[in-house]
Parts: C-alpha cells; structure tokens; sequence
C-alpha cells in the first residue's frame, strides 16, 4: 500500500470518528438555541398584553408529515443496513416529500395566521404572534437545512454511494432529521400549551 493511500484511508477513518460527535455539538446548540427563545416566550408573555389565538390547523398537518417523515427515515436507514437499495432510496424519497410537505404547511399556515389579523411586524402586530412566527420560522430554517441535506444524500444514493458497510452520511442525515421531529413536536406543544 503505498503513503498517498493510507493517508486517504487514515483521514477517512478520523472523519468518521469525528462526524457524530460534531453532530451532537451542533445539536446542543441548537437545543440552546430554542431554549432562549421559548425562555424569551415566557418572559414576555409575563409582562401582559399577550394576544391570545388558536394555532392554525396547517400546523397540525405539518406536525403529522414530519413525524411520518421521521419514520420513512427510519425505514431508509434498516433498508441501508440490510443492502435493501431500492427501499433505501423509496424511504429517503418518501422522507423528502414529507420534508417539502412539512414546509409547504408551515408557509400555509402562516398566511392563515395572517388572514386571522395575527402579524409578525408592524402596527397591527402582537408579541404574541411575532414570537410564534420566530419560533417557527427558526425551526423551519433549520428544516431547510435537513433538506438540503436530504438533497445531497438522495444524489449519492441514486449513486450507489451507500452500503451497508458505508452508510455513516445517512446516519447523520437520520439523526439530524429525528432531532427536527422531536424539536417541532416540543414546541408545538409549547406553543398549545404556554398561552
């Protein structure tokens, strides 16, 4: 084997010890992240003139396509495991819709939170609605994020890039995307709940 080789090799290895890791640590600090903003939520919602609205039914739409997609994720990664390529790259197909279909619903419903006078700026606005808009609107960032990453990982499987001794890159992916479910499913629950 000659050095160029084993570098490759060696960097590769040190790559993939690292990914998870670096994974979690991006992880925290975007839990830290929600964690100031649901705090800010309560300290505000303390000093009154609080608005108070139902959440849009779109909403609940959108909790239900990221949970399935969450499954489908789930499903793509046994299939990986097991060499299934064809399951692997329907259930990561599948993930991906369900991500466009979670987005689609959150855009929906804020425009019904528009069409029930609940703004996100200007004369007409409440702290109430602004704060909703932020929260969601951050979650649905970092939801882009998981697609644009479901995009890259969808090209490399109609590539044949994965295997069953090579599917680290959908793991991260998987991780990432659960992590996005549980996060909605927190704050839609903090938003039902923390009126």
């Amino acid at each position: 084997m000659d050095t160029s080789t084993y570098l490759k090799g060696e960097m590769q290895e040190m790559q993939n010890k690292t990914a998870k890791p670096m994974m979690w640590i991006g992880i925290v600090s975007i839990i830290m992240l929600f964690a100031g903003l649901t705090s800010a939520y309560i300290v505000r919602q303390a000093e009154g003139n609080w608005l108070q609205f139902d959440l849009p039914n779109q909403f609940y739409i959108s909790t239900v396509c990221i949970v399935f997609s969450s499954i489908t994720m789930r499903y793509a990664l046994g299939a990986i495991k097991v060499n299934n390529a064809n399951g692997f790259k329907m259930g990561l197909l599948v993930t991906f819709i369900l991500g466009l279909g979670f987005a689609f619903f959150q855009f929906s419903g804020w425009e019904a939170l528009v069409e029930q006078g609940i703004y996100f700026t200007g004369a007409r606005s409440n702290a109430a609605g602004a704060y909703l808009f932020v929260i969601s609107g951050v979650h649905l960032a970092h939801m882009a994020g998981g697609i644009i990453a479901l995009i890259f990982t969808l090209v490399k499987a109609y590539k044949n890039k994965y295997s069953r001794d090579n599917y680290l890159g959908i793991e991260l992916v998987g991780i990432y995307w659960h992590f996005l479910d549980i996060l909605w499913i927190y704050l839609l629950l903090f938003l039902l709940f923390i009126r």
